[in-house]
């Protein structure tokens, strides 16, 4: 995992380094770092020329010795103040953002750039919030920032990615205490997910799908298919009314009626090692009654999507449902499904947005997104784990369904319920980016999600 440090955190550890070495020493490395990060953009030193756009603070100062650094290499520097720069910079090779750092805070409208020219940004594009990415005004446009330490987590949500551009995390010798979030990255896969031990057999990671009903039966297929593709020894598939359809052939379909099924799905199911219930059940109030004596009695780690979400009802009638549940519980909402169980949309701050209705509700929250957040109560360091793997091609129907399955079966291969959730997360986004980027359907992604946990394993 990396660790994603807010503002605060980030002062605590500048002030701890502080106490072992200078303030001085601290920018000299931060500034040669960003000009060593600018000799590689311009491709070379000689006849080239770079602006420093330099604040007031400790990112001007880190500006000012990337100037000094660029000119000792034979780069033409022109620096300019923050306060001072025009309402257009001059044509030049790059240009270094240097104007404000991490603990700004409001509006600020840079400087034009003229077209075609690149901008380093130190440690945030000026003008955004580095804890929400929340970025009023006109802040510098980033081709490329140079962040310290880790991750800021206004660099991974709300317009962060956009002005960020490729971010590269520079260590300058600031000790890092455990952070509240952390992302994960494609080497937590094969250290997190075990190999299949030489005696395992179909019950060792058998999950049970309680999904589908009537003219939702592809909810079902795209859940079952996405947890037989993320490991899952077997599938026991209730859908209610037993509708037909083209099921998994590799899925054990489990007989259940229209009415009172929660009972036969639950016994059905005790051998399981973990559950998953909601996609495509319905929304009926017999339906919705049926979902919450299921949640109530399986004993099993839990993951609760789409409709099975609706049945939560608002955060406090969720607290008290799942209160009485005495395994993990994993909600994964999407911002409308946010919205009806916390009162109000999740906004940009992704990380608060999920650590406050864990908390609430008592349970894990896996908020979806680009930025997925899966944010655990009483949990941590770090109490929050960040998936950034999410690609546009996500937004399809039917990929829920499939990230519902890929986190079951984690589930029943054993991973804890956290960072199963933040785990599957990452694969699902990883599988998609692998596929097609224009017309790829939920259909393509259990393939792509077998192939890129094989490859994990073999270079794990």
């Amino acid at each position: 995992m990396l660790p994603v440090l807010t503002r605060d955190e980030m002062r605590t550890a500048d002030a701890a380094a502080l106490s072992t070495v200078s303030e001085e020493t601290l920018v000299q490395r931060a500034g040669t770092a960003v000009g060593h990060a600018a000799l590689r953009l311009l491709g070379g030193g000689y006849g080239r020329h770079v602006i420093v756009v330099a604040g007031k603070g400790n990112n001007g100062a880190d500006g000012r010795v990337a100037a000094a650094f660029l000119s000792r290499r034979g780069v033409r520097v022109t620096v300019i103040a923050a306060a001072d720069a025009p309402a257009g910079l001059p044509s030049c090779d790059l240009v270094i953002d240097g104007a404000y750092g991490t603990g700004f805070r409001g509006a600020y409208d840079a400087p034009a750039v003229p077209v075609g020219i690149p901008v380093l940004s130190i440690d945030v594009p000026s003008g955004v919030d580095a804890d929400t990415g929340d970025a009023p005004g006109a802040p510098f446009a980033a081709t490329h920032t140079v962040t310290f330490a880790a991750y800021k987590p206004g660099l991974l949500q709300g317009a962060g990615p956009r002005l960020g551009g490729a971010v590269r995390v520079v260590d300058i010798g600031i000790a890092l205490a455990p952070s509240g979030a952390a992302m994960i990255e494609d080497a937590d896969v094969a250290r997190w997910l075990p190999a299949r031990p030489r005696q395992s057999h179909k019950w060792s990671a058998a999950l049970g799908v309680a999904s589908g009903s009537v003219g939702m039966e592809g909810s079902a297929v795209l859940c079952t298919r996405g947890a037989l593709a993320a490991g899952a020894g077997m599938v026991r598939l209730g859908t209610p009314g037993n509708p037909a359809g083209n099921w998994p052939t590799e899925a054990v379909r489990v007989s259940l009626g229209d009415q009172r099924w929660a009972g036969p799905f639950v016994t059905a199911t005790e051998k399981c090692r973990a559950v998953v219930i909601g996609p495509g059940l319905g929304t009926d109030s017999a339906t919705q009654e049926e979902i919450r004596d299921v949640i109530v009695r399986v004993p099993q780690p839990l993951v609760i999507d789409a409709d099975a979400l609706t049945a939560l009802g608002d955060a406090p009638a969720a607290r008290q449902l799942l209160a009485r549940r005495t395994e993990r519980s994993i909600l994964t909402p999407h911002d409308g499904e946010y919205a009806r169980l916390a009162g109000s949309p999740p906004g940009d701050d992704r990380l608060a947005a999920a650590r406050d209705l864990a908390g609430r509700i008592g349970a894990i929250v896996l908020l979806k997104g680009p930025l997925t957040a899966v944010a655990a109560p009483a949990a941590g360091p770090p109490d929050v784990l960040l998936s950034s793997a999410g690609v546009p091609s996500l937004a399809t129907a039917g990929t829920g369904d499939v990230l519902s399955g890929v986190i079951g079966a984690f589930l029943a291969r054993g991973v804890p319920a956290h960072e199963a959730a933040a785990l599957a997360a990452h694969v699902h986004g990883r599988a998609a980016a692998a596929g097609r980027p224009e017309g790829l359907v939920a259909g393509d992604l259990p393939d792509l999600v077998a192939a890129y946990l094989s490859e994990a394993r073999r270079h794990g």
